[in-house]
């Protein structure tokens, strides 16, 4: 497992019932997990929730706001602070258990002492490319959506990192991969986290048909002296043990680790299960 247990500024306050109870700064929000299938531990602490978001019969959801709330603020990660919101898609826009990867990043690229290119696919908002450009790093970002990568160079300005070296790429993550295999360009260190599902100007992605070729070309990007290879995953029912078996037969010979990525319950011996994480290093 890779607990993320340093954050200060978001907690898991309880779970129960197909939700999670969580404190982003100072709002308390309410949101669907399915992984849940236990009852509530502490149900007076439901009583003071700011915002819930309820799913709808029909598919998706949308949120209830029981107290104003600001249209965004932000939450900080040890060094590290990114703008958070609550969207359409019941999503905040920062995935808090994946600090347990920013710091495996910031330690690996700072121990390496050498110039690290990293190429950070399927990028979202940018946690991991804020995390890799603080450590010293530069950073090719791509996403196919325009909203998500002008929320991440958002987050870039918020840590004062907008003169460091980093590109950003609105574009179809295989089709780039592709590109950059016939330019010749190589990564030392490459980041990967595909949705389950997904369109784009590429067409649709669907992780049990289209992921195992996405790693056998990225793979073909890294360079003669690599740092590591991450891959994560939020498809429920996808083993940590697929992720592993994915990243040995695609990448060269080296140390694979692949586990839970939990977050820990305030006051509880509970941990969260929030996806699996991969890390390959040679």
């Amino acid at each position: 497992m890779f607990t993320a247990s340093d954050f200060k500024e978001y907690t898991v306050l309880d779970t129960g019932d197909g939700m999670k109870l969580e404190r982003w700064k100072n709002v308390c929000l309410a949101r669907p997990d399915p992984q849940v299938i236990w009852e509530k531990q502490r149900p007076g602490l439901w009583e003071n929730v700011d915002a819930r978001y309820i799913r709808s019969a029909r598919g998706g959801g949308s949120w209830e706001f029981l107290r104003g709330l600001p249209s965004k603020w932000t939450v900080s990660y040890k060094d590290l602070t990114f703008a958070v919101r609550p969207t359409g898609f019941k999503h905040m826009g920062l995935f808090p258990e994946q600090a347990a990867n920013w710091d495996f990043m910031m330690q690996k690229i700072r121990e390496a002492n050498r110039p690290i290119r990293v190429l950070n696919l399927f990028a979202y908002t940018g946690g991991a490319t804020v995390a890799c450009i603080a450590a010293g790093a530069q950073v090719v970002h791509v996403d196919a959506a325009r909203s998500m990568v002008a929320w991440a160079k958002e987050n870039i300005e918020l840590n004062g990192l907008s003169g460091r070296p980093v590109r950003f790429i609105v574009d179809d993550c295989l089709k780039f991969v592709l590109r950059e295999g016939r330019r010749g360009n190589a990564y030392d260190a490459i980041i990967m986290d595909p949705p389950s599902y997904g369109r784009s100007d590429g067409g649709v992605f669907k992780v049990e048909n289209d992921l195992f070729s996405l790693i056998r070309e990225t793979a073909k990007l890294l360079s003669q002296d690599p740092l590591f290879f991450i891959l994560n995953s939020y498809t429920t029912g996808l083993s940590s043990v697929v992720g592993a078996d994915l990243l040995s037969i695609c990448l060269p010979k080296g140390n694979v680790e692949a586990g839970d990525l939990c977050l820990p319950v305030q006051d509880q011996d509970v941990l969260l299960p929030c996806g699996t994480t991969t890390r390959w290093q040679p």
